[in-house]
């Protein structure tokens, strides 16, 4: 005979799962979402507020010049190539196919142009040339940008090429698609080139008009706010768009997959960032820099020096529910020279209801030298005589 205690047990169980499955179903339901994939992810911290089969590989097609993006953008910020550099359009980079701003073999390009080709126009020769620049050959490209995506986390992706020209072996999913978004956004200068409409590019061999480069991110000035990233087609990948737009110091990223119709990916899009801005908020608890507290050093070449924290701290939180939000300081009474600028000291914890929801150290503003036998001396008469 099976016990009460049994059948309470299992009541309880069956209770349980009915309530998770209608809390996950309740969330989803907020927006209808037509694209077989897609996601909403806050880019400050990470927090995924939607998901529609996050984690199915599909082909991304140009929304792959992300990542080629990302691999460019840190070799020019570690030193390895510069923005004015000149690059060499070759044969193999002349003859790629799809999206094109017709380039010729031989034709000498900067860097910064061939980069803004690419955020503007999705250029697939621009990519080739780039990559071919910076990596070697394609090859040795695609080999850090498969790297990149390792350290990135994003472990349902694998990049066969710099422009997303279909390949079997050449897939991402919308939540890894959103990891390198996320990356991406951190270089200020995608942005100066991500919200030109339309431009051209003048041809440096003068045999040939210039090409008007037509922006392919439809939802540009129709929308609050938004600022790029990159829009993706051919016929096994469907429509795809990743997108990005920021209301204060609040940004999002969406990404869209597989799309029937690029309307679909747009409208996908606004629901999902409507969404997002309607629901939630980015609250910014700390700024970089910002004096916690002022502590007392023994010792030191100065009697005291300032506490800071290293960075902003920002908090997602749903709107209405700021108040909920609190900070907690944990550092020394007293400190010991020699310190170091930067050097931490103690942490601070950001708390939603009491519970901790961020934490990071908080360092020393300046170097504090060890005192001289002498000034140690001196300040002991001085202490003596008051």
């Amino acid at each position: 005979m099976i016990s009460h205690k049994k059948v309470l047990v299992c009541f309880m169980l069956i209770s349980l799962l009915m309530f998770s499955t209608t809390k996950a179903a309740v969330t989803q339901s907020h927006i209808d979402i037509s694209s077989p994939s897609a996601i909403l992810m806050d880019a400050g911290t990470g927090t995924i507020l939607f998901e529609k089969n996050p984690h199915e590989k599909l082909e991304p097609a140009s929304i792959t010049k992300i990542m080629t993006l990302i691999v460019a953008f840190e070799a020019i910020e570690s030193g390895k190539v510069n923005l004015s550099d000149v690059v060499r359009v070759s044969e193999r980079a002349w003859k790629t196919g799809g999206s094109q701003v017709f380039l010729g073999p031989g034709e000498e390009q900067t860097l910064e142009t061939l980069l803004k080709c690419i955020v503007i126009a999705s250029a697939n020769d621009a990519s080739m040339a780039v990559a071919e620049y910076i990596g070697g050959s394609v090859e040795g490209f695609v080999k850090l940008m498969n790297d990149k995506a390792k350290e990135l986390g994003m472990e349902n992706t694998n990049f066969t090429n710099p422009h997303g020209l279909s390949d079997p072996e050449h897939y991402s999913t919308a939540y890894d698609i959103a990891l390198m978004s996320r990356e991406l956004v951190k270089y200020p200068t995608f942005f100066k080139w991500s919200n030109i409409w339309m431009d051209y590019l003048e041809h440096t061999d003068k045999k040939r008009d210039a090409t008007m480069l037509a922006n392919t991110n439809k939802l540009l000035g129709k929308y609050e706010g938004l600022d790029g990233l990159k829009t993706g087609y051919h016929s096994k990948a469907g429509h795809c768009f990743a997108g990005t737009a920021k209301r204060g110091d609040f940004r999002l990223i969406s990404v869209v997959l597989n799309a029937q119709n690029s309307n679909q990916r747009f409208e996908d899009t606004v629901k999902l960032l409507d969404y997002g801005f309607g629901h939630y908020d980015s609250i910014k608890v700390v700024e970089k820099g910002m004096v916690q507290k002022t502590i007392p050093v023994e010792k030191g070449h100065i009697s005291e020096v300032n506490v800071i924290v290293p960075e902003d701290v920002s908090i997602l939180v749903e709107k209405g529910k700021e108040e909920q939000i609190s900070t907690r300081i944990d550092i020394p009474e007293k400190l010991l020279a020699p310190l170091s600028k930067n050097q931490e000291v103690g942490t601070l914890t950001v708390e939603k209801n009491g519970k901790t929801v961020k934490q990071i150290n908080v360092v020393v503003a300046e170097d504090v030298y060890k005192a001289s036998f002498l000034e140690l001396l001196k300040r002991l008469f001085i202490k003596w005589l008051d």
